[in-house]
């Protein structure tokens, strides 16, 4: 003991002794239904101080035994829970840097042994499984894991992994709806959804999909990218309902998509077929033309050659031409296709005149010999004609079909469309004359 307990043990001693001395006389203590007793005043202050310091030690020790039984099952839990990191760490470790998939598993299922609440070890379970393409088995893992917290974000995202695996979009998209439900900008979440609306099609609940998109990106360069995909959605949308004959909505669309950026050649194209099915030609050549004098595109030159000669002006597009070529009169593009017109027209001396008027140095198009062949057919000059097939054929193009390149990554497709296949960009395919 210390001087100072020692110094205030001899205080309540000597206060014991001064109450002592001046309360000499007895108390009676009558127990409730018993006997009564008299006892020395002191003798009962001194039993109530031990009764009290007893039940002070027993709430002290009962205190000190929580204590320690709650540092016992914390170390024990520490112990399990260091032991099943373990087992976990090392099944990754075998599982992503070893390739070993076997060895994985089994250490995942001694973690499950230890905890077989453990959701990291059953989604792990689960993907191992998906690998190996035992899809019921990565179900129960996964369902487990769903039973466990039906409303975390990662089990969800597993089962919207799985639904996608085996063809069920639409479960798949059912998941992608609950994350959404627990967290309404979860990006990931977002992109999910709109990937499987465009897959089957729905472009206009893709739209609004794409809007909280736009809306929810941090940075301005993504908010770009996603403005661009906004217009290209709007885009698919009036395709999708030009194709189903809603020919009023698709205009409405392509007229939005043109609003938001004017040089979108597909949606040019797109509006020009509306108004040209609705009983609209004149209008849709105008917009045509237009399109042409503002971008150059040829895209959208040969698509006025065509509604022009459906209408009977074959004349207006050989003027359209001519203006072109006097702009720019070293073009060979104009100037082939000029002669294509004529051709197509079967004014083989204007054909002619314009297709020899072409410089072709440092020019190797397949279509340009094979036109040049078709011409000396006409005229009867056999030998040049197949010169013309030969040179077109030494071009490594053994067909004689215009083809497009995409502006973006280089993708060559026989087919025009709005959107590259390849790399999945809007209005970047070019009329490609190259072999």
């Amino acid at each position: 003991m210390t001087k100072l307990s020692v110094f205030i043990f001899v205080l309540f001693l000597s206060a014991l002794a001064l109450f002592a001395m001046n309360n000499q006389e007895a108390t009676t203590v009558k127990i409730p239904f018993g006997k009564v007793y008299e006892t020395p005043t002191m003798a009962l202050i001194l039993l109530s101080l031990a009764v009290g310091a007893l039940a002070m030690l027993v709430v002290f020790m009962v205190r000190d035994a929580k204590k320690y039984m709650d540092s016992w099952q914390y170390q024990k839990r520490q112990k399990k829970d260091e032991k099943i990191q373990g087992l976990y760490s090392k099944a990754l470790n075998y599982r992503f840097s070893h390739h070993n998939q076997a060895e994985a598993r089994a250490l995942l299922k001694e973690v499950l042994k230890e905890d077989p609440e453990n959701l990291n070890a059953l989604l792990q379970l689960g993907d191992i499984a998906i690998a190996e393409e035992d899809f019921h088995q990565a179900r129960e893992y996964y369902q487990r894991a769903r039973d466990l917290n039906p409303r975390n974000i990662e089990v969800l995202f597993s089962m919207e992994k799985l639904m996608e695996k085996t063809g069920r979009w639409s479960d798949a998209l059912r998941y992608v709806e609950d994350v959404l439900e627990v967290d309404d900008e979860n990006l990931s979440a977002l992109y999910k959804k709109r990937d499987i609306l465009e897959r089957e099609d729905k472009w206009e609940e893709l739209v609004l999909v794409q809007k909280t998109i736009l809306k929810n990106e941090h940075t301005e360069k993504d908010r770009n990218r996603e403005r661009q995909n906004l217009v290209g959605y709007k885009y698919e949308y009036g395709r999708y309902c030009l194709e189903n004959g809603e020919l009023e909505k698709a205009k409405k669309a392509f007229r939005t998509v043109l609003r938001l950026e004017k040089d979108f050649i597909p949606a040019t194209l797109g509006l020009a077929e509306v108004l040209f099915r609705g009983g609209e030609a004149e209008e849709a050549i105008d917009i045509l033309e237009k399109n042409y004098e503002q971008t150059s595109s040829i895209i959208a030159l040969l698509r006025l050659e065509d509604l022009l000669i459906s209408v009977g002006e074959p004349s207006k597009l050989i003027t359209i031409y001519k203006n072109s070529i006097s702009k720019n009169p070293q073009d060979p593009v104009i100037r082939f296709f000029l002669g294509k017109l004529f051709y197509r027209l079967e004014m083989i001396d204007d054909a002619f005149e314009t297709m020899t008027s072409i410089d072709t140095a440092g020019y190797s198009y397949p279509e340009m010999h094979h036109l040049m062949g078709n011409l000396y057919m006409k005229r009867n000059q056999i030998d040049r004609a197949v010169r013309e097939f030969k040179k077109a054929l030494d071009t490594h193009k053994c067909t004689f079909t215009l083809s497009y390149s995409c502006g973006n990554c280089g993708y060559i497709s026989s087919e025009w469309s709005g959107r590259c296949s390849n790399c999945r960009s809007w209005s970047t395919y070019r009329l490609n004359l190259s072999a």
